[in-house]
């Protein structure tokens, strides 16, 4: 034992020489950044004492600056100052030097880790300002509507002061608001709202329905919650589906019949690949780690017996696999009261990095229809998807891009691998001095709920706040009942009683107050202290699990301290909790009670701080893998939508569709001429019967009359260009019928518009079945992705084969007398993110104090050099 500690205390030397004499990546980055820093502000004096009028006419000077020539860098020190000293005039806030060097990293195009309580918001309005000086737009994005309204609404007085407009949008608002606020210099919004809108930008069938413009340059607020925590779930619109439900419930039925096993032995891809057999007992085997359920070869033959059929890996099955799988699912990884709730007979899911509720939201690929089935709630019918896109993807669409959190540093990887973007740490603007614990770890769950309990009891005896961190609605519920019994008045926030959240989260930092909340990441809310709480030792926060994230521990502990307040925080761990029995040893346990500690005793944090450290870094790992996975599936769905988005953009403009059409018309006939005439060259050894009913379906030539130089020497080259002349002749003879051509033209991009949308929306179906079943291949020693990439390519070819196809029959078919108007081909029923209602306006009890007007609270100063500081 004391041959590791000093091994441990060597190696921790070690680590630290190494960082003094090569500094980290911040540290050499900010070190790069800070003479830029210093002379904007050294210029803090002069700017100070510029006019409001000639604040306001920087705006214009800059902008001519950039048309001159000059690259938004050459002018990024009188930008900054600008803003800086508008901020402070308006708003009464004058950005740190932190903040500044918040702006220019955010600038960059990198993320920056600014400790919440750093002012992120204000230090976004440096970069916002000097990017929307191009004219081409910026977008700050928000993780919900209440805080894109309140920072457009704030922000926006700064750059309303220096002459640029901003937009705000917000759930539930119209299609010309929308278009309005895209149009502003800077516009903020949620991720939602920004990728939805690109996606019906690419649905619409008039270009002036649009309201996005190109995407220039995006600031992402909470970065690691929308381009980690949800880059799992795609952004989905739907629209209504006639598939019947009732699969989902006799899979349920079935699934709760199948019993439970195990695999025997360890299994190792080694053993896959020399396809060894692996020992498996029961109907089904559960992962726990990665969330899978996988039938064993016992449990295919139950399957196969309940629904009569002969082999449930035939392709015309697969539809009865995905509902088994979806069933096993919903039934052992997905918990009521952890993964979601059930309210007024409808699933609603919990956020599970923020326990909020998220009604309207629904599980995709038919998941949420199986909860419903387990819990014997009505099964909602299932949606098609009319258009889908990750958050990975639609960001990486900007050309430009930065990202502002209190928590990065954990997943740079992702981050440097997914979007190309690294992390900055910045220092805070005073020093922290909140004091963090050791985690004390407890053998079972009992003892360590009686440890919390005996601290957040002698903390609340002293007046001294209290916030309690939990991951799950189970164990707020069930820390909130022992605090009951041992007399401390508490308030408890999780996902079933959100309604109450602000002044919840408002009150937390009060003289004696308690409060037990679920995940608390990105709350957005501010915790104020009061009085008498510095004195006790601020605001003191108890996790009582450790999270299988590290970076939601960071974000859960940074409520305290913010701004060189005091403050303190610890975990209580036991071995019974889930991180530590799916990730810890069997050990732990051996090595523990050899130790023999008295029932009750903390187990010394040293021991295991390096296990539990390692089991959440491999949880994070796992987690990248799955979510790097879903992108390199995506990627190839990301390659055709790009493809098709172009075309239609195509149409939109008003291009002349006619050589579209022609060359469609010479592909078609190509494709069956070819697929008829059997690989040989003379006409007699092909299938012209066949091949001539075929081209009729699509072109209208009835009979081929050949003269004999014609015939002379005729080959399938010169038949396919012999019968393209004949098409395109009969064309141009459809053409001759439209007194106006114009029309004709009009008709082309209508009909290719909706022949496009039609095979794209089926296209999707298919390839997200396709994907269902992929898994599958993986037991014919072939990589499902490397399956899913070929098979998705063919299927990409049948779709666009499809589309000229549709098109050119529809084309010859067309009549000069009918008018062709536009439509959609699917109508719009939902998204997979449900519909946040709109924030309603914050009415103000009394009248607005002024800044030089005396302060309510008796002092006698005025109310900005008190209450309003």
């Amino acid at each position: 034992m004391l041959k590791n500690t000093i091994e441990i205390v060597l190696e921790g030397e070690k680590m630290s020489l190494i960082r003094r004499i090569f500094k980290t990546h911040s540290e050499r980055e900010l070190k790069r950044i800070m003479p830029l820093v210093d002379q904007i502000d050294n210029m803090d004096a002069s700017y100070g004492s510029m006019s409001d009028k000639a604040l306001k006419e920087m705006t214009a000077i800059l902008k001519n600056r950039l048309n001159n020539g000059e690259t938004l860098d050459d002018i990024l020190p009188e930008a900054f100052a600008t803003v800086r000293e508008v901020g402070y005039r308006v708003l009464g806030l004058k950005a740190f030097r932190t903040q500044i060097i918040g702006g220019i990293i955010f600038h960059q195009g990198r993320i920056g880790e600014m400790k919440t309580g750093e002012g992120k918001t204000l230090a976004a309005t440096l970069p916002a300002y000097l990017n929307a000086l191009s004219g081409k737009g910026v977008h700050v994005v928000t993780v919900n509507d209440y805080l894109a309204a309140r920072d457009a609404e704030e922000m926006g007085k700064i750059f309303n002061f220096l002459g640029l407009t901003v937009g705000v949008l917000i759930n539930g608002i119209t299609n010309e608001e929308r278009h309005a606020a895209y149009q502003a210099d800077i516009t903020y919004g949620t991720n939602n709202e920004f990728g939805f809108d690109y996606l019906r930008d690419n649905m619409v069938i008039y270009k002036k329905d649009m309201v996005q413009r190109e995407l220039n340059y995006a600031i992402i607020d909470e970065v690691d919650s929308i381009l980690i925590d949800e880059a799992r779930t795609p952004l989905i619109i739907s629209g209504s589906s006639s598939k019947s439900t009732h699969l989902y419930q006799q899979a349920n039925m079935l699934s709760k019949r199948l019993r439970k096993g195990e695999v025997i032995g360890e299994v190792s891809k080694l053993s896959a690949i020399l396809n060894e057999e692996v020992e498996e007992t029961g109907d089904f085997v559960l992962d726990e780690k990665e969330k899978n359920v996988t039938l064993t070869a016992e449990g295919v033959k139950k399957v196969e017996a309940y629904f009569q059929i002969e082999n449930l890996s035939d392709p015309e099955n697969m539809e009865i696999l995905h509902h088994i799988n979806l069933a096993l699912r919903a039934n052992y990884t997905m918990f009521k009261d952890k993964n979601y709730v059930i309210k007024e007979g409808e699933i609603v899911i919990v956020d599970e990095f923020t326990g909020r509720l998220m009604p309207g939201r629904r599980y995709s690929n038919g998941l949420h229809q199986a909860i419903e089935a387990k819990e014997d709630v009505d099964v909602r019918r299932e949606s098609k998807t009319l258009a889908t896109i990750t958050f990975q993807n639609y960001f990486n669409r900007y050309k430009k891009r930065a990202g502002m959190t209190g928590t990065a540093l954990t997943e740079e990887e992702e981050f440097r691998e997914i979007y190309g973007m690294d992390v900055i740490v910045i220092p805070t603007n005073r020093p922290i001095v909140r004091l963090d614990h050791a985690d004390e770890v407890y053998r079972s769950h009992e003892e360590k709920i009686r440890a919390i309990v005996g601290d957040v009891k002698a903390s609340y005896e002293k007046g001294q706040p209290v916030l309690v961190g939990t991951v799950t609605i189970d164990s707020s519920e069930e820390l909130s009942r022992e605090l009951k019994k041992a007399g401390i008045r508490h308030n408890v926030l999780n996902a079933k009683f959100h309604e109450r959240e602000a002044e919840i989260v408002a009150n937390a930092g009060q003289f004696g107050a308690v409060t037990i909340a679920t995940n608390m990441a990105g709350r957005g809310t501010d915790i104020k202290l009061g009085q008498g709480v510095i004195e006790a030792g601020g605001l003191k926060i108890i996790g009582t699990e450790r999270h299988e994230s590290r970076r939601i521990d960071n974000q859960l502990r940074g409520r305290s301290g913010r701004q060189g307040d005091p403050g303190e925080s610890k975990f209580y761990l036991s071995l019974d909790d889930d991180l530590m029995r799916l990730f810890g040893s069997d050990r732990f346990k051996s090595t523990i009670s050899r130790l023999g500690l008295p029932e009750g005793e903390p187990i010394a944090a040293g021991i295991l701080s390096n296990a539990i450290e390692n089991a959440q870094k491999k949880v994070e790992g796992n987690n990248f893998g799955i979510r790097k996975h879903l992108l390199d599936y995506d990627q190839v769905m990301n390659e055709q939508r790009e493809i098709i988005y172009e075309e239609r953009s195509k149409v939109l403009d008003g291009q002349n569709m006619r050589e579209v059409i022609m060359n469609m018309i010479a592909d078609n006939i190509k494709r069956i001429v070819n697929g008829f005439s059997n690989g040989m060259d003379h006409p007699d050894e092909w299938d012209l019967p066949g091949m001539m009913e075929q081209m009729h379906n699509i072109i209208p030539i009835h009979h081929v009359q050949m003269t004999d130089d014609e015939k002379d020497g005729m080959n399938r080259e010169k038949f396919i260009e012999f019968i393209t002349n004949k098409a395109y002749e009969l064309y141009k003879t459809k053409e001759d019928e439209f007194e106006d051509v114009e029309i004709l033209r009009e008709a082309e991009r209508v009909v290719l518009l909706r022949s496009i949308d039609q095979k794209w929306m089926d296209h999707i179906d298919s390839m997200d079945q396709m994907r269902q079943g992929i898994g599958l291949r993986a037991y014919g020693q072939r990589d499902p992705l490397v399956e899913y990439k070929f098979v998705g390519f063919e299927m990409f070819d049948d779709m666009i084969e499809s589309i000229q196809e549709s098109t050119v029959r529809a084309m010859y078919s067309i009549r000069a007398k009918v008018k062709i108007e536009r439509e959609q081909v699917a109508k719009i029923t939902g998204t997979n993110k449900g519909e946040s209602s709109k924030p309603a306006p914050i009415k103000r009890a009394e009248k607005k104090v002024g800044r030089n007007e005396p302060c309510p609270c008796g002092s006698g100063k005025k109310y900005k050099q008190c209450h309003g500081r």
